[in-house]
């Protein structure tokens, strides 16, 4: 390679020969290229006029041009090899065209060390060609399945009881307030405070069962009932948590952050629990303004993709539900097969569902609080195991979970895997009352689903170490989208069918 010195005029010519100094070379300025402006690269060619090439030797030149190929080669000129018409820069026979080791881009050491943006337009492209084939079919076959009634109809006017409900869990979040307020003037002792929010509560997670389970309400609107009362008591515990410890940290002498002090605050407590975030703080960072161009466009997704989910679940997974039998009670084999044919459909609705709440909804309401932290989730396609994949779907659950329950538990001297189990618990006890009270069916389905996640974060965590990344990630996405999710599926329809035939 050709390297021009440029504080002397010493052209160095590193052959394989060796290095030959060329002190009879003169130093010789870049030439510009006349056909597009820009300064020929740092490899300097001499001029060929012939008072240029005196004292420069035949087989001189021809290096500095077998050089300047190689330089070529490396893609420093490919600019002025695609103008054409001058041969100094262009590759020589005598250029070696393999200069180092490679990988093909598809190996296996290279796969991850590139971008694959391609091939992600690619299965993009085959996803909506295969699945507009399907639809057409299914349209053609079945014809609309979508019932006019399924957003709203006059039956959901019964569910006022549920709605008024709603609109009462305000009252627990000013309860505790009171408490925290108490406790700043002095008027409750601490052992007080604490009974005090333990029954606040718990009477905010036991009344919302009861009105679900009294009024003949729709499936939908229970749910809605049932995850708005588990969002608000993590706020709750997150706050009276949090709280407490303010109290201890600004009263005690060795406080690690001067800084820190105890204040009650009705203004803070109200913008926790409309914010996107299950940890109470007093204060939060802050985005400097809303976008509302970007607000109107996000909404415009959410509104898409809530529809899209609508017409799967009306037009594919309620068809197969209903033709299905039990899972548990029949053919092994009919039981497979129906699981394997829900579990697409599934598929993607739990994707539409996680694209529209934890990307959508959160980054709109986030944007409207000019909340700061977005980090709602991580990259949990790529979990190596099924405890990675619990530490990155849902940040606010996560950090939730590790601050008020995982981390505790070490302080009070509980080992780490019974600290584990108990998160689990707790996500298991929240994930059947959401689905068991609103369905009025105690099978604990959701309970044990959840549970059983804990021998495969040990089983998966195992399988990374031993034979790499693949084995985790394969097994997280089979137990959770092709098997888990639509097993859950056909046991609550069925069970709920029963119960309602049985009823009748």
């Amino acid at each position: 390679m050709a390297i021009l010195d440029s504080g002397g005029g010493v052209v160095s010519m590193h052959t394989e020969n060796g290095v030959a100094d060329l002190d009879t070379l003169r130093r010789r300025k870049p030439r510009s290229d006349s056909s597009n402006g820009h300064l020929s690269d740092s490899v300097t060619v001499p001029d060929t006029s012939p008072s240029d090439d005196v004292g420069a030797p035949a087989d001189v030149r021809d290096r500095v041009d077998s050089a300047q190929g190689r330089e070529n080669l490396a893609g420093g000129n490919e600019s002025r090899e695609s103008g054409g018409g001058d041969g100094r820069f262009t590759y020589r026979p005598s250029v070696p065209a393999h200069r180092r080791t490679r990988e093909s881009p598809l190996s296996s050491d290279a796969i991850f060390k590139q971008s694959h943006a391609g091939l992600f337009n690619l299965c993009v492209v085959v996803l909506v060609a295969v699945n507009s084939r399907l639809i057409i079919e299914n349209l053609m076959k079945y014809g609309w399945l979508i019932r006019t009634d399924f957003w709203f109809s006059s039956t959901s006017l019964r569910d006022w009881p549920l709605f008024m409900c709603c609109l009462s869990l305000s009252v627990f979040p000013l309860a505790a307030f009171t408490v925290e307020k108490l406790v700043l003037q002095k008027c409750i002792s601490e052992p007080v405070s604490i009974i005090l929010h333990v029954i606040i509560t718990m009477t905010e997670v036991l009344y919302p069962v009861y009105v679900t389970l009294r009024c003949d309400s729709a499936f939908l609107s229970g749910v809605t009932l049932m995850l708005l009362t588990c969002i608000v008591w993590l706020k709750l515990v997150s706050y009276a948590h949090t709280s407490y410890d303010l109290r201890t940290v600004a009263r005690s002498a060795d406080k690690v952050d001067p800084e820190v002090s105890y204040y009650v605050s009705l203004k803070s407590l109200a913008y926790f629990m409309v914010a996107p975030t299950l940890c109470y703080q007093p204060s939060y960072p802050r985005s400097p303004c809303i976008r509302k161009g970007w607000v109107a466009r996000q909404f415009a997704k959410l509104v898409i993709f809530t529809g899209l989910m609508g017409f799967i679940i009306e037009q594919y997974i309620n068809p197969i539900v209903r033709n299905s039998k039990h899972p548990l009670k029949g053919d092994l084999l009919y039981a497979i097969e129906r699981v394997l044919k829900l579990s697409v459909p599934n598929l993607y609705v739990w994707l539409c569902m996680f694209y529209c709440f934890f990307h959508l909804w959160l980054n709109i309401l986030a944007e409207l609080l000019c909340f700061g932290d977005r980090e709602f989730y991580k990259d949990w396609w790529n979990a190596k195991s099924v405890g990675d994949y619990w530490k990155m779907w849902n940040m606010p659950v996560h950090k939730w979970m590790v601050r008020h329950v995982y981390f505790p538990c070490l302080r009070v001297k509980i080992p780490k895997v019974p600290a584990i189990i108990i998160a689990f618990l707790v996500s298991a006890v929240f994930h059947e009352l959401c689905i068991a009270v609103p369905c009025r069916l105690f099978n604990l389905w959701a309970f044990i689903g959840i549970m059983f996640q804990v021998p495969l974060v040990f089983i998966t965590n195992y399988l990374q170490e031993r034979f790499g990344s693949m084995v985790g990630n394969m097994i997280f996405w089979f137990s959770f989208c092709i098997f888990g999710q639509p097993m859950c599926v056909l046991l609550y329809y069925h069970d709920l069918m029963n119960r309602k035939g049985s009823m009748s």
